[in-house]
């Protein structure tokens, strides 16, 4: 590739040798052919990048004392917001520039609708933060839900991608057959689903998410093998960068060589994940596979480090995350209590048990700066990663208490290239429903052809 001649090295430029494969950042060298002599030229990175995650159990905040107390929602409507030194979004102080807080949504389809239903709302709950439909009540295969709102958009934006979404977890989700309340496990353990039948696998092995973002052997054994003899998958295409690396200039290569080292760096993380966890020490998740980090921390943030690195490279654009499974009852003495998660949910309407909830529901907030620092400090093209994506993080339940799905927390972060103003709170009048947050999400993301969305009724105005 050459800058006196203008051929532009194509976007999709992989770097290959050995079974593994190495997409590569947006760089100055992939601007269109003769951007010099034509300077309206535009590089094409202006594509929207997608997360959604889900937090289950709802958040102390929507409770009835917990709304009175402003633990989730702040009291203050529009832009001059404050929240209380309590807040669960306290966290998010640094970032309202990039937030935009939506309360008082309803999540009703994911309440019982029939009486054999009632109790079931943990079982079928996370099947509908994303689809908003209503679960068919099945243990068997005959399972329906709809579509969910990150294929939808992967159909739109990720069809020109490697991979069109990718689907993550940091919860055990691998059960099989039927669950609690003659639900399909299917809907507990999967936010994703293709169509109202198809429920999308969702990996929770960073390992195996490295794996398939860089391609590294053609099967198990082969990366076992790989791993062992060669050490890091960048020494497998040692070849192929030198020779790239020749035709570049100095900004794109200083570019290429932090990309790789951040690549280098996830996979040395990984590696030691393994090495520990491999090394007869006792394990807090003796089940778990080597590659998952017995800290949640840890774990969150090597999770968000593979998405950062799948958008950086463009092998994907839409993300689905699903942060804890519903009734777990893992315990997080970093966020100040020991109590189990969801025994921390039902905390009998008491002030206390609702504080100790809240601050489990803070924790798990705080965990969304790391992200958003790396997403702004990853450039793509003329901006950054932040100001492209679109997060979308929220909960189907309400107050975990009842059961309620009423007044579920809802907050989106990210520029989503313009498309998000930003440092605002929007009340949704009474009995709005999430889905039509989600329905104006679509039109936001150029999906014009969908007129409703699960049990939307009408657009909802992200504006002040």
């Amino acid at each position: 590739m050459s800058f006196l001649t203008q051929k532009a090295l194509p976007r999709r430029t992989f770097l290959r040798g050995l079974g593994a494969t190495v997409a590569l950042p947006y760089l100055e060298a992939m601007k269109p052919a003769g951007r010099l002599l034509n300077p309206a030229a535009v590089a094409p990175t202006a594509k929207t990048r997608v997360v959604c995650i889900e937090s289950v159990h709802g958040a102390a905040g929507s409770s009835n004392l917990g709304a009175t107390k402003y633990l989730w929602a702040p009291r203050e409507v529009g832009r001059q917001f404050t929240f209380v030194p309590d807040s669960a979004l306290k966290p998010l102080e640094g970032w309202r520039d990039y937030l935009t807080i939506v309360s008082n949504t309803d999540v009703r389809m994911a309440e019982p609708f029939d009486a054999p239903e009632i109790g079931g709302d943990h079982f079928r709950s996370s099947a509908v933060f994303l689809t908003q439909a209503h679960p068919k009540q099945t243990q068997g295969s005959d399972v329906y839900v709809g579509t969910s709102f990150d294929q939808i958009v992967a159909r739109h934006i990720g069809q020109d991608t490697a991979l069109p979404s990718m689907q993550l977890c940091i919860e055990n989700l691998d059960q099989a057959g039927g669950c609690y309340y003659n639900y399909a496990c299917a809907y507990t353990d999967s936010i994703s689903w293709a169509s109202p039948t198809e429920p999308l696998p969702m990996i929770r092995n960073p390992r195996v998410a490295f794996d398939i973002l860089f391609g590294a052997g053609s099967n198990h054994a082969d990366r076992a093998n790989r791993r062992k003899e060669n050490g890091s998958i960048l020494d497998w295409i040692t070849g192929e960068m030198a020779s790239l690396k020749r035709q570049l200039g100095n900004a794109d290569r200083v570019r290429v060589d932090q990309y790789l080292e951040n690549v280098r760096e996830l996979e040395r993380r990984i590696q030691k994940i393994e090495a520990q966890n491999r090394s007869g020490a006792e394990r807090q998740l003796p089940d778990a596979p080597a590659g998952v980090p017995d800290s949640f921390e840890e774990h969150m943030k090597i999770m968000f480090d593979v998405q950062v690195l799948a958008f950086e490279s463009d092998m994907t654009r839409v993300t689905a995350f699903k942060t804890g499974r519903d009734a777990s009852s893992r315990v997080y003495p970093e966020s100040g209590t020991n109590k189990g998660f969801h025994p921390a949910s039902h905390h009998g309407g008491r002030e206390a048990a609702i504080m100790d909830f809240n601050m489990i529901n803070r924790y798990h907030v705080s965990m969304l700066p790391y992200f958003l620092d790396k997403l702004k400090a990853t450039t793509d093209g003329d901006g950054n990663l932040l100001d492209k994506t679109m997060i979308i993080y929220g909960s189907p339940m309400a107050d975990g208490n009842t059961h309620n799905h009423r007044r579920c927390p809802l907050i989106l972060l990210g520029g989503a290239n313009g498309q998000l103003q930003g440092n605002v709170h929007l009340k949704a009048p009474d009995g709005t429903p999430m889905a039509d947050v989600f329905l104006t999400l679509l039109h936001k993301l150029g999906v014009n052809d969908v007129s409703t969305f699960g049990d939307s009724a009408c657009p909802f105005t992200l504006t002040a």
